[in-house]
């Protein structure tokens, strides 16, 4: 009987591009793509972190590349896409991970500021799907999955263009499903709750903050990356097929108190 049903989590033979692969939640998420026997393409601006990620990959055991791109610029993403359909091949899976919180006040937050996370928490996401889903749908079968966030639903100090841009998501994520569901490719996102990545340091460095982030989950602790590995396979295999449009809390019960 054990087993059985192991084909709707197997990714052989997929193709995952992440981006934001370098580091902290990217890196989980394209990890447990890999442990599932996915390939994964890793996306990030700086080679040097990139490059550490890949090997890191490598280590295990999983098949990784890595591919340098600005996501701010649009120019950057076209001709991502098109180095990666010519020196990796078709991708199966989309994940748009990459992003930035810069924690400033709300009134002294720049325009230049605030378009940055826009760039890379909603753009970036909208332009890798107009490039990959054709080719998705052609082969009749893609997976894109966003990055929410708690900030998608909730206010928290001085994150109001991250929070803008998390809220986004939620609907960049329903707007991705109506266009591209019809076609075999399902989108959902992953809303983590407080993971410790380079991007939540700040909040993990305040040991009382982190000790009360744990105590307003149900769980009653803030998750490690591993935490991620089951959503992660689940939204991006046959097993969740029939589920497109959505977003998935993975915060411990935060959200549910």
């Amino acid at each position: 009987m054990t087993g059985r049903l192991a084909h709707l989590f197997d990714l052989t033979g997929r193709r995952a591009l992440v981006t934001g692969g370098n580091s902290g939640i990217g890196l989980a998420m394209a990890r447990a793509l890999g442990l599932q026997g996915a390939e994964v393409v890793l996306v990030a601006r700086r080679a040097g972190p990139l490059e550490a990620a890949a090997a890191a990959l490598t280590a295990e055991g999983i098949r990784a590349t890595g591919f340098i791109a600005d996501l701010e610029k649009p120019a950057a993403l076209a001709k991502l896409a098109a180095q990666v359909a010519d020196h990796a091949g078709p991708v199966d899976i989309l994940v748009n991970a990459a992003g930035v919180n810069l924690r400033q006040p709300f009134g002294q937050v720049s325009p230049a500021a605030f378009d940055t996370h826009m760039a890379l928490h909603l753009r970036a996401p909208f332009l890798l799907t107009q490039a990959l889903a054709p080719g998705m749908a052609a082969r009749g079968w893609g997976r894109i999955l966003n990055l929410g966030s708690l900030q998608s639903v909730r206010a928290f100090a001085d994150s109001a263009p991250y929070g803008a841009a998390k809220g986004g998501v939620v609907q960049l994520t329903r707007a991705i499903a109506e266009a591209w569901s019809g076609r075999g490719i399902t989108c959902n996102a992953i809303a983590p709750g407080f993971f410790p990545t380079p991007l939540t340091e700040p909040v993990f460095a305040d040991p009382e903050r982190a000790a009360r982030n744990a105590a307003q989950t149900a769980i009653g602790r803030n998750g490690v990356l591993e935490d991620l590995h089951g959503a992660t396979v689940f939204l991006c295999s046959d097993a969740s097929g029939y589920i497109t449009g959505q977003t998935l809390f993975v915060d411990g019960g935060f959200t549910a108190r």
